[in-house]
């Protein structure tokens, strides 16, 4: 029996501004939300299916005709991300839709990917058809690892720095590791001495610190302040960079999420959805977002069918 897949109106989003990639315009392949991990800080939310085994998800044939047709109408994106709403390495034509791809544009291919199946050689080599991989180093240890991830059988901290390091020997593209820090978890100064560790071992060409910015799939878990961060980053020194970092004042975390919603209804009309999909928001909180600049006369909406979109008011003439 084949396998049944993914339905979705729309393959790709944005492009969005990206706090890595510039403007970068995300594909998603991987349905929600399926994924080897069920991260406690994960803005997706939980994880309704954890696996480890490589599907067909979706049409690739059809996920690049819909970028064709971005194309056609002109792309200005500084990446084309694969990434979205469950963990890409499990589609198992990752390879084909990077070659698809390559025949379309020459816009630089990123891949947002955990990195915990980086230790099988299929997923290797498909991920070393992009330019840029952005897998992810969160643990030291196995119980911090545990903690964090809760992972699907078989996935463990040894697989994935193992998989980081063959990795690393064998791609000639830009590895940015992602150190996503959770408050009273993973930030201790004997677990960031061991991540440093292995960041040497996995020799990364780029750290990027993040923390829980955004709501996260657990409501305990806390945002690392600003100034911790930049700690962090002094303890583990090279190329190590803070990302994301918490908001001071809430004032000032809505003047920039509604500009990230502003910044995204000047590309292309989009639904509610589009805009949690792409800005990795939460329904209420791009609602409220919505609903503000509505009432300032700076956003209009339209019902095509089912779905509204929302798109930025013309200036006047």
């Amino acid at each position: 029996m084949g396998i049944a897949k993914a339905k979705l109106t729309s393959y790709t989003y944005g492009p969005v501004p990206s706090r890595r990639l510039g403007l970068s315009l995300g594909v998603d392949i991987v349905p929600a939300k399926i994924c080897t991990l069920d991260c406690i800080y994960c803005q997706v939310g939980r994880t309704t299916e954890k696996s480890v085994v490589r599907r067909d998800f979706v049409d690739i044939e059809v996920v690049l005709a819909e970028l064709e047709d971005k194309l056609k109408v002109g792309l200005n994106a500084d990446y084309i991300t694969i990434g979205g709403s469950g963990e890409p390495t499990l589609n198992i034509r990752l390879g084909d839709l990077i070659d698809g791809i390559r025949r379309l544009t020459d816009i630089r291919v990123a891949i947002l990917t955990n990195g915990t199946l980086l230790y099988r050689a299929d997923v290797r080599a498909e991920c070393a058809k992009a330019d840029v991989v952005c897998p992810t180093l969160d643990a030291a240890d196995a119980a911090v690892f545990e903690a964090v991830h809760r992972p699907a059988p078989g996935i463990t901290i040894e697989k994935l720095v193992s998989g980081l390091e063959q990795f690393r020997r064998e791609f000639q593209g830009e590895i940015w590791l992602e150190v996503f820090l959770v408050a009273g978890v993973n930030t201790g100064t004997e677990q960031i001495e061991k991540i440093k560790g292995l960041i040497q071992r996995t020799r990364p060409d780029k750290v990027h610190l993040n923390t829980a910015v955004r709501p996260p799939a657990e409501r305990d878990v806390q945002a690392v302040p600003a100034e911790t961060l930049d700690a962090i980053a002094r303890q583990i020194g090279g190329h190590c960079e803070v990302i994301g970092a918490p908001p001071v004042g809430n004032e000032r975390h809505e003047k920039r999420a509604e500009a990230d919603v502003v910044s995204v209804l000047k590309r292309r009309p989009c639904s509610v959805e589009d805009i949690c999909t792409g800005l990795a928001m939460d329904r209420d909180e791009v609602l409220n977002h919505l609903a503000h600049l509505q009432s300032r006369g700076a956003v209009t909406s339209e019902r095509r069918g089912e779905i509204t979109y929302f798109h930025i008011r013309p200036e006047p003439l």
